[in-house]
């Protein structure tokens, strides 16, 4: 089999083109974990900043209605 050669600076100018794209991945990965992080992070505080109410009234009839701080009916 005939081997095809290579001169070796343009193997050099390939491995560091290879080697700052590796680098620049691992950079990209690092931010999307920290990015991921944060932004689990955020809604997990906004989730947990508000209070679940749960509102019951019983009636002989069964019809029921609650009338809300906000002036809502909710049947």
């Amino acid at each position: 089999m005939d081997d095809k050669l290579i001169p070796r600076i343009a193997f050099e100018i390939a491995t560091a083109r290879q080697e700052r794209t590796i680098k620049r991945l691992w950079i990209l990965c690092l931010v999307l974990i920290v990015a991921l992080i944060t932004t689990n992070g955020a809604w997990l505080y906004w989730e947990n900043q508000w209070e679940d109410v749960v509102v019951t009234q019983d009636n002989e009839d069964g019809y029921n209605n609650y009338v809300g701080n906000d002036g809502y009916i909710t049947n």
